[in-house]
């Protein structure tokens, strides 16, 4: 745990924080341990009902529903934060600016050989 170096983008995961692991009162252990038997118990109907032989009808997973609706929708959803901000300029805007300057440079370049004579052009109707 002492390797273990904060993300700058990302907080530090609850199992990683001594001060919550370790320093638990025991209210605040039984409710986790409430909330582990609930999930597995969750995770048991389900199961058992996916495994069943006889089964007819479909399964709904809340979960899985809840997923899909929030894909649907995603701007429903979507909150903006640092990360999403910088991922959004570095996607968005910053491959138009490059896209001008290489577009940019390159026209200027073959503008100054028009401008000398130097341009070997591969394709010509006057000749």
């Amino acid at each position: 745990m002492a390797d273990y170096r904060e993300a700058p983008l990302a907080t530090r995961p609850k199992t990683l924080d001594p001060n919550e692991y370790f320093n638990l009162s025991p209210d605040q252990r039984r409710t986790e341990e409430d909330r582990a038997a609930l999930r597995a118990n969750l995770k048991r109907q389900y199961q058992t009902q996916l495994n069943n032989p006889l089964r007819k009808e479909l399964i709904e997973d809340p979960a899985l529903t809840r997923w899909v609706y929030a894909r649907a929708n995603p701007y429903l959803y979507f909150k903006p934060s640092y990360k999403t901000s910088l991922l959004g300029a570095m996607f968005g805007v910053v491959p138009l600016f490059v896209l001008y300057y290489v577009f940019k440079t390159d026209r200027n370049r073959k503008e100054e050989q028009i401008k000398a004579g130097t341009l070997a052009r591969k394709f010509s109707l006057s000749s």
